[in-house]
C-alpha cells in the first residue's frame, strides 16, 4: 500500500512528521510536502512557472510550490506507482467552517479526490507544541486510515478531520460550522510613516450551531466532516428560478415592442 502525506505547514513541521510515522504501519508512506510553510494559500495551482521537488531525506520531497501542487506531483510525477490513500496534516490550528475555503490543507484533500484518490485532512486545535502534543490525532489519523482503505468513502467526498488540544473524549461526525468574524484588518504605521496591513488580526467566535465542527471541538471532540466536491446549493433552486421566470417574462415583452 502507498499513503501520500503532505501538509501546507511545510515539511519540517512536527505534526507531518507524527502523521507519517504513524501511517507507516500500515504500508509504504511517501512524503511530498511544501519547502516552506503555505498556510490559508487555499487551492492554489502553479501553472506559469516549473516546480522542483527535492528528496531530502529517503521518502520525503520538498517542493517549491504548494500543497495543491504536491499532491498532483505525488499522483501523476514523482512514482511508479498510485497512491492508495492522500492524507494531509496534522495541521497546526484547527480547520473548521469557512476557515475549509482558505486551508491548504483541506484544498490538498479535495485535489486529491479530484484525482480519484480517497483523502481526508487532519488538523489539531493547537497552535504550538512538541511532537507529543500530535500523538493523539497522529493515533486517530491511522485508525481512519485503515477504515476508509477497508470501507472506501462516497463518491466526490473526502473527509475534514478536526482534534481537539489534549485528550478527545470520543468522535462525531459533523457539519460544517459558521465563525463569527470580528473586525478583521489590523492597520498600523511603518517606521517611515507609511501605512501597511495585517489581515487576520482580529478575534473569531463561532456560532453554537448544533451539530457542527465548532461545537464538537470546543465539547472536547474530534470532529468528522464530509465535504463534497459539488458546492452547488440546492436549497436555492426554487427562489433562484423565479430570476429566470422574470428575466424570461422581460424578454418577451420586449422582444414584441
Amino acid at each position: 500500500m502507498l499513503i501520500l502525506v503532505t501538509n501546507d505547514d511545510g515539511v519540517h513541521s512536527a505534526g507531518l512528521a507524527v502523521l507519517a510515522a504513524s501511517l507507516s504501519s500500515l504500508g509504504q508512506v511517501m512524503v511530498v510536502a511544501p519547502d516552506r510553510e503555505r498556510s490559508a494559500i487555499g487551492h492554489a495551482l502553479t501553472l506559469h512557472s516549473p516546480l522542483r521537488a527535492e528528496l531530502i531525506r529517503p521518502d520525503v520531497y520538498a517542493v517549491d510550490g504548494t500543497p495543491t501542487d504536491c499532491v498532483n506531483l505525488g499522483i501523476h510525477g514523482l512514482f511508479d506507482a498510485r497512491p492508495d490513500l492522500v492524507v494531509s496534516g496534522i495541521n497546526r490550528g484547527a480547520n473548521m467552517g469557512e476557515d475549509v475555503t482558505y486551508s491548504g490543507t483541506v484544498s490538498a484533500a479535495m485535489e486529491a479526490t479530484l484525482m480519484g484518490v480517497p483523502a481526508f485532512a487532519i488538523s489539531l486545535d493547537l497552535l504550538s507544541g512538541e511532537q507529543s502534543a500530535y500523538a493523539a490525532a497522529a493515533d486517530f489519523a491511522r485508525d481512519l486510515a485503515v477504515k476508509i482503505i477497508g470501507e472506501g468513502l462516497p463518491d466526490d467526498t473526502f473527509l475534514n478531520v478536526n482534534v481537539p488540544a489534549g485528550r478527545p473524549r470520543g468522535v462525531r461526525m459533523t457539519r460544517q460550522g459558521k465563525r463569527r468574524y470580528d473586525e478583521m484588518i489590523v492597520e498600523k504605521l511603518d517606521p517611515r510613516g507609511r501605512k501597511y496591513y495585517w489581515i487576520g488580526g482580529g478575534t473569531c467566535q463561532f456560532e453554537a450551531i448544533p451539530g457542527s465542527d465548532f461545537v464538537a471541538l470546543a465539547e472536547g471532540f474530534i470532529s468528522v466532516t464530509p465535504l463534497h466536491l459539488d458546492l452547488t446549493n440546492y436549497r436555492s433552486f426554487d427562489s433562484l428560478r423565479q430570476w429566470q421566470t422574470v428575466a424570461d417574462e422581460a424578454f418577451f415583452h420586449a422582444d414584441s415592442e
